[in-house]
């Protein structure tokens, strides 16, 4: 949980690096957070019953696209990449491959040039 609040207090901060554990927990909590509001949604009959969520999946997913991608931003950052890599999932299935490759690297030793290794620190 410690790690899904450090992303959380770092809402739109796209600078500096994240370490592998910081990106992946919070990858977990966001999607246990998420599996909570859908069924919050169902339990309250508020969900569309074609696809299966409603407004509280829906205002949780709003909040949490910005500090999701600032994370995984930082996240390419620690292993030298640039921000920019994201739209490599643009392209069909070869993409998102690469990209959950490239967020399971471990990071650049010493530091690069977006800041100190967070392993170090």
């Amino acid at each position: 949980m410690e790690w899904f609040l450090k992303v959380l207090r770092q809402y739109a901060d796209f600078n500096g690096r994240a370490r592998r554990k910081e990106y992946w927990m919070f990858i977990l909590f966001n999607m246990i957070f998420g599996f909570v509001a859908m069924l919050l949604d169902n339990l309250l009959g508020i969900a569309d019953p074609v696809i299966g969520y409603g407004a509280i999946y829906g205002l949780y997913t709003l909040a949490l696209i910005i500090p999701g991608i600032a994370v995984a931003v930082r996240r390419l950052h620690d292993i030298g990449k640039s921000g920019w890599m994201l739209l490599i999932a643009f392209i069909p299935l070869i993409g998102a491959i690469w990209l959950i490759v490239l967020m399971c690297t471990d990071s650049n030793a010493g530091e690069n040039q977006y800041g100190a290794n967070p392993k170090e620190m």
